[in-house]
Formats: structure tokens, sequence, C-alpha cells
């Protein structure tokens, strides 16, 4: 196996006379579970039942995004997954989301190492911001995981230290303090995904992270039915399993099915063919790369997340490329257009992404021409309606066809369908079971599933973000404890900087507008020098508003005046007073034009 180990130079070793479960040495998934290097050290007196085994919920239990759960026992913290969360259209200048880490202050040493299921941002994309603040624990992920997770790494040198990663297969096992770990391959739209088997003091605990069940194909991966059914015969006590998917009634489509329903457009296609997917689907890009090579098509490849992971995968051997299969753009025009095929991010509608630049006729090198078919094979994620349609819409005005998953069968899901997540249920048959990842409504339907699985409602634990599980003599419940687990916003390199306040100021802004108020007060006469200076943006046009902008300014004088007027220069409260323009002015405005702009007072004293 090939092994990487970035440790950080100084850390802290465990020596022999501690006690097992907290000391450890790594040697990569043989028979034998293995002890990675790790130091615990007592956390501080704590409320809670020590011998209890704690399930604790961060984030993805009300999302589709910002995925973290952790596993505490004792002075023993194991983290699966540390996602981010794409920002709401109410949440304007946020980058992303990330989950609230408050809890672990105090335990940073407690935490074992985490997990990561697989390489999608919603469960890696938080690892820059949040290792750092959590003392740097050890990372345990497949070869792409890792190799994803550095290349991201490089871009927040600048806010994040050097990674300490382990790699582990589908067969590694692995000690971290009290906790037992090993792992199952899951099938899902990224190579090298893993679900989690963790043994601990009161039972084992199953998290399925991503994944489906596709009997037929091995494009995506496969999922270990044979080694969850050997865990289901050791009355496991609790599954968490994906919601993602929960909706959606059947079976979810084989890979198999869409490759032959591709290469049918493949090797019929009169023109360019454009593909926009998502940079991930590594398995499908594998897939369409062979399918250019066997219709003796030229590949180009755009878009900077999608050259990059094409290249990892082909380095770890994951994808393959035939020779002279693919070239650059430049090289596009020596080529009729029939035999060319561009491969392209892009497909949820995304403003700079390279479909979206080409649709725009705004990309340096393709243009947008007749006879093209655009061939979008990735499904809508929830939220990106409006710009999907946006970007189809322009397509359409060019005069290409367009293809999409809704047309044909030529996306299948990364996630199980209500068949398959009650077939997962029935294999690994456990005592309890707790849906996550996905929104409250897509916990409960899963929660229905299992159900009809033959589950009594109090064996089904659907819990909200922050709710702590707790699981005792065999018996796991719903405490009414809630640990921190509200929004933290990433926004350029401010993490957490941008608040509750701050963000319905934004949204003030971008409903209505700002209104700005500039007065300057003189002290010897105790009037306003001139006219108040009045400065709109996204509020009113002020040429044509002359007259309710005359009536601001004298009420700006007047509220001025009447304040400052009798006071000594020094015992002027400007603050009282700019609090009265911003009161005042904004009822005026909105009973004037019912609308409630951002009123900032600013006052001059000379």
């Amino acid at each position: 196996m090939k092994k990487e180990h970035d440790t950080q130079p100084g850390r802290r070793r465990v020596s022999a006379s501690r006690p097992s479960h907290q000391r450890g040495t790594e040697r990569p998934h043989g028979g034998h579970f293995s002890r990675p290097s790790r130091e615990t050290t007592p956390s501080v007196p704590a409320v809670f039942d020590k011998n209890a085994l704690r399930v604790i919920p961060i984030g993805g239990l009300e999302e589709v995004g910002r995925n973290m759960v952790a596993i505490e026992y004792g002075d023993n913290i194991l983290i699966i997954d540390m996602g981010l969360q794409f920002p709401e259209e109410d949440m304007p200048g946020v980058d992303y989301i990330i989950p609230n880490i408050e809890y672990f202050k105090g335990k940073e040493r407690n935490v074992l190492g985490v997990i990561i299921t697989h390489a999608h941002y919603d469960h890696i994309g938080a690892i820059p911001h949040l290792i750092p603040r959590l003392a740097n624990p050890p990372l345990y992920g497949t070869d792409l995981t890792l190799a994803i997770i550095k290349r991201r790494q490089e871009d927040f040198k600048e806010i994040s230290s050097r990674l300490e990663l382990h790699q582990i297969t589908n067969d590694t096992k692995l000690e971290l303090g009290i906790f037992k770990v090993e792992f199952f391959g899951v099938s899902h739209n990224i190579p090298g995904s893993v679900g989690v088997i963790v043994h601990t003091p009161e039972g084992i605990l199953v998290h399925t992270g991503d994944f489906k069940i596709d009997e037929r194909s091995n494009i995506a991966g496969v999922t270990e039915l044979d080694k969850l059914e050997r865990i289901g015969k050791h009355n496991p006590l609790l599954l968490m399993s994906d919601s993602t998917n929960a909706r959606e009634i059947g079976k979810q489509h084989s890979e198999i099915d869409i490759m032959t329903e591709l290469e049918d457009i493949v090797k019929n296609a009169k023109g360019r063919l454009i593909f926009g997917t998502f940079a991930s689907l590594l398995g499908r890009l594998n897939e369409i790369i062979q399918l250019a090579a066997k219709y003796k098509k030229k590949l180009i490849i755009e878009g900077r997340s999608m050259k990059n992971n094409v290249e990892i995968a082909k380095e770890l051997g994951y994808i393959t490329v035939p020779k002279g299969t693919i070239i650059p753009v430049e090289e596009m025009k020596s080529y009729r257009n029939h035999e060319i095929m561009i491969l392209a991010t892009g497909a949820q509608g995304e403003e700079r992404a390279v479909l979206m630049r080409i649709a725009n006729r705004e990309h340096r090198f393709i243009e947008v021409e007749p006879g093209d078919t655009f061939v979008f094979s990735s499904s809508v994620i929830p939220g990106n309606e409006r710009t999907v349609q946006r970007l189809t819409d322009k397509l359409y005005r060019e005069g290409v066809d367009v293809i999409n998953y809704r047309m044909m069968d030529i996306h299948a899901g990364g996630h199980a369908k209500q068949e398959d997540l009650k077939k997962m249920i029935e294999i690994v048959k456990p005592r309890y079971f707790m849906p996550i990842e996905g929104n409250h409504s897509f916990l409960r339907i899963h929660g229905k599933i299992a159900t009809r699985a033959g589950y009594a409602d109090d064996k089904i634990l659907v819990a909200d973000n922050g709710q702590v599980i707790q699981c005792k003599g065999g018996i796991c419940v719903r405490t009414k404890e809630k640990v921190p687990s509200d929004y933290v916003f990433v926004d350029g390199l401010g993490v957490g900087d941008v608040g509750d306040v701050v963000l319905r100021d934004r949204q003030m802004m971008a409903k209505d507008g700002m209104f700005v108020v500039i007065a300057t007060f003189d002290n010897r006469t105790k009037r306003v020098m001139g006219n108040p200076d009045l400065i709109s943006r996204g509020f009113i046009y002020m040429r044509e508003s002359k007259e309710l902008l005359m009536e601001v300014r004298r009420l700006v004088k007047r509220i001025v005046e009447q304040s400052a007027g009798n006071h000594a220069p020094g015992e002027i409260n400007w603050t009282y007073i700019k609090d009265n323009i911003r009161e005042e002015v904004g009822e005026f405005l909105y009973h004037k034009t019912h609308r409630h702009p951002m009123v900032l007072p600013v006052v001059i004293e000379v």
C-alpha cells in the first residue's frame, strides 16, 4: 500500500507505560487492529456520564452539507468527516459554511483522529479551517481522498498547517484510543469512498458515509454487502445512514445503463459534444474518456477542478487515458467538429464556470456553434434550479441541442433511494437506527423507511444538529443536551467574523439598498453647514427624487441642530444624535417609499 504520513515536528508521542487505550503505533490494514501514534490527555471534569457512549452530530442533520459527527467515550473522541455547506440565496457574500467546533474547546487533545469517508467538499471542505484549531489530529482516508485533500490544502497555506495524513483501504483496521475501527467500500460517484465501522465499549456503530447500491456495475465502486452482513451477525448497536435521496422511491440507476445511453450519444453525434458534469464523478469521467478513444474523438478537458481531479486520478490509476486522446484546447481548430468532445465544469450553472462562459461567448477558445450538443450528465443540486435553467435557456437561444438527465437516463446519482436504504437497514440489522445527511424532512422519510423495515419508533433516532445521542447498557436515547452547532460563515479569509448581524445588514442592503447621510456641524454657530450630503446605493435614483431628498435634508438639519445646539462642544452626545438620525430618517423614508434602506449617518464636527 502506498503510504503517506506527514507528521509535524515536535508532536508529543505516547510512552509505553501509558494504558493501552492511550498509546499506539500504526501498521497499515493488516489482519489485526493497528494503533496510530496519538496522545490523549485527561479532559476537565465533565457533567456527562464518562461511561456512556455519546454520538454528537455537529452538522449534516438539517441540511445537505456540513457533514461532521463526533463519537465520544470518556476522554476519547473520534470524528467522522469535516465538510462544508454552500451558502443559500439569503446569505450574500458568504463563500461557504463550516461546522461549529466550540464543543471541542479544552478537548482538542482528546480528538484521536478524523476519518474522511470520501473526497466531496461537503465531507472535506472544512479541513483547512478546523484541523489547526483541533491541534492537528491525524486524518484517515483512502489514497484518492488524501490526494484531493492535499491538493486543496495548497490553496490555504496562509491559514493552515501541514496535515498528518494516514492512508487506509477497505481492509484497514485501526485502534484509535478505546475505539477499534474498520472500513467497508461503498459505491458512490467518486472512487475511494468508504463507510466506517466503529467498535466501542457499548457496541458497534456503522456509519455508511454517502453510498448507493449498484449490483450491476463497479464503475462507481462496490458497496461491500458481504462485509456488512458479517457485521449484522454481531448485533450492532447503531446504524447511521445517508438520507440524501430518501425522498426518491425505487432503486438508483446503474452506471452501466448510464454508459449505454452515453455511448449512443457519442456514436451518433454529428457535431461537437460538450459534456457538463461534476469534476468528482471520476468513474464516469473515465468511461467518457474511453468512449472518446473508442470512437476516435479528440477530448478537451476544461475547468481547473476537473483537470486537477483527472490528473490525480491518473496518477493513482483510477483513470486511464489512451495515448493521443486528450488534446489542449488550443489545438481544437485542427480537427473537424464531429471529432471533438469537451469535458467541462459548470453543469450547476455557476456564473464563472466553463459552461456559462461558453454560453455567454466569454471563453477564449470555445464558441457555441450550430450543431453542438450539450450533455448535462449530472443532477441539479437543490437550490440551483434557477441557475441551471438560465444556462439551459442561453444554450437553446444559440440554437444547440441540450440533453439532460430528465430527457434520458444519463445520470445516476451517488445516493441510495428508498429500496436500497431499506436493504441497508435489513442487512446491518442494528438495534437502533439514526438517519443522517439531509434536511429534516429527508430524515423523517428515512425514519419511515426504517418503520417499514420493522423498527419501532423508540428505535429510530431522528436528531437535530448538536443534539447528543447517548448509549449505555445497550439503550440509546436522544438527550436534551445540545452542543453548539450554529453556522460558522467563511467569507474570504474571515472565518466566523460574519455573524447574524453582519448577514442581516447584507440582506437589508441587498433588499432595499443603503442611504448615507453626511452632515457638517459648526460648533461656533451651532448650525449645520449648508445642506447635508446624501448618497443612495440600491435605494432610489436620486435625480428623480429631488423633492424627497430636500425633505430628508430639512429633517436631518432639524435633528442635529435641536439635539446639539444647546450643548457645549465637549458635552454633545454624537452617538445619541446619530441614532436619532438613523431612526427618524428610516421611518420617514419608509413612510414615503415603503422600503427599509440601511441608513448610515455621518456627522462631522468643526
